[in-house]
């Protein structure tokens, strides 16, 4: 490094030039709503980012819309005005969120949301088709789902050159080709192969560079907090998929990792718990849910989030830029196939997270909006207790409704579940 490094510029600067390049990314959507410009509406599980690129399209994430909403404090409105125009309390505040954006024009606390010109869904999650078909009544514009299989038994995963493998990715590749089709017909632009080669490769770049961020997190003390530093780094891991601008921010977060990992930097001052988070973080009280942890000493060193939101990009899967729609293919086979079982097999992962993250405790954190992620947690804690001996705590909450969020109650589960676990501790002390 040059005489002109300063720790200050390197520590925290993954969470600060997130932070920057989400501004500069919802200044773009709204320089592009006010144009009137195309664009292409996705979700993090399956976004078909790498293609959308080619063909120049601003991409717009309306879970990440919906998400900010919560964290700005607003979402309750939202609700509240989707709730007046008819839709039930019960069903996705995600959801909810985005049709009251859509309602109010594309106003949103971080700018104005541009009308979608395509959608594009995979069937990841259950409500994104009935949500897909809420903008193909409201803008009548193409809606292409692709249809992923997913696993079709625990413990009986297939890999490429395994028969049942093959069939499925020339599956995917087929309605890959034909959503290809469908972005000429939108845009009037023909596609680029070779253009698709150099998005692949900063795929490839943040893919790598993500997987080993994870993996550097195993360092004790932990070197970020996968709540909060990790959902700004998911954030640009799913935006800014297949961008110079994404490979070069993942590029730069792994040089700060490995400095602190070098130099035994931790999130914080003292760590004395190491954390599991399962589900979606409580946005409403998106801080405030966070510090009810770390006062105890506790941070969170991985979660499901961080698996099943992050695109697949968490297993490193490199694109063969030789055949790049058939390398798409495996790798959007691959990472919508992994989401979906981080949602219905994560005792299996969690397991393995024990030890190689060296954990105290787990969090489960079901939530009102979203069943899919909430379905199975209890049976999946109950199954997962009893193959390892490690303590975890069940709060329920939500992800956007402030409605059903007690913070008081909320903190009192926590408290005496760290007064458990440092009962547990100083037995252990004991009996060594």
């Amino acid at each position: 490094m040059d005489s002109t490094f300063k720790v200050d510029d390197l520590v925290g600067r993954g969470s600060r030039d997130g932070a920057q390049l989400f501004r500069e990314w919802y200044a773009a959507l709204t320089k592009t709503a006010e144009e009137g410009g195309q664009t292409a509406y996705v979700f993090v599980m399956g976004s078909l980012n790498e293609i959308l690129k080619t063909f120049d399209f601003p991409v717009v994430f309306p879970e990440i819309n919906s998400l900010q909403t919560a964290v700005r404090r607003v979402a309750h409105e939202y609700l509240s005005e989707a709730e007046d125009y008819g839709y039930s309390p019960d069903i996705c505040g995600y959801v909810k969120a985005d049709v009251a954006t859509q309602l109010r024009g594309g106003e949103h606390p971080m700018g104005k949301i541009p009308k979608p010109s395509i959608a594009v869904l995979t069937n990841a999650c259950n409500t994104y088709i009935k949500w897909a078909e809420i903008w193909e009544r409201m803008y009548k514009v193409p809606i292409v789902t692709i249809d992923i299989p997913g696993t079709r038994e625990a413990d009986g995963q297939t890999w490429r050159g395994d028969g049942d493998f093959e069939n499925d990715r020339r599956y995917v590749e087929v309605q890959l080709r034909e959503l290809i089709t469908v972005c000429e017909q939108v845009t009037q632009k023909k596609f680029d192969i070779d253009k698709l080669r150099k998005v692949l490769g900063y795929a490839n770049d943040i893919s790598v560079s993500w997987k080993r961020v994870l993996e550097l997190n195993k360092s004790r003390p932990s070197l970020f907090n996968a709540l909060t530093d990790g959902t700004i780094y998911l954030g640009v891991a799913n935006c800014f998929r297949g961008t110079r601008e994404g490979s070069e921010y993942f590029k730069q977060l792994v040089e700060e990792m490995e400095y602190k990992a070098a130099h035994g930097i931790g999130t914080l001052t003292e760590e004395r718990y190491r954390l599991l988070f399962v589900g979606v973080p409580c946005y409403p009280i998106f801080r405030r849910f966070n510090e009810m942890f770390t006062e105890w000493g506790g941070t969170f060193i991985n979660s499901t989030y961080l698996w099943f939101a992050s695109g697949g990009a968490n297993r490193g899967f490199e694109y063969d830029l030789a055949h790049p729609i058939e390398s798409l293919a495996e790798g959007v086979l691959l990472s919508v196939r992994d989401a979906m079982d981080s949602m219905f097999y994560q005792d299996r992962v969690l397991a393995d997270m024990i030890d190689e993250y060296h954990v105290d405790g787990i969090i489960y954190h079901p939530i009102k909006s979203c069943r899919t992620v909430s379905t199975g947690l209890a049976d999946s804690r109950r199954y997962l207790a009893t193959k390892r001996n490690v303590p975890s705590l069940f709060i329920e909450s939500d992800m956007m409704d402030r409605r059903v969020v007690s913070e008081a109650q909320m903190k009192n589960r926590i408290d005496a579940f760290f007064e458990g676990l440092a009962t547990r501790r100083q037995q252990a002390t004991i009996d060594s």
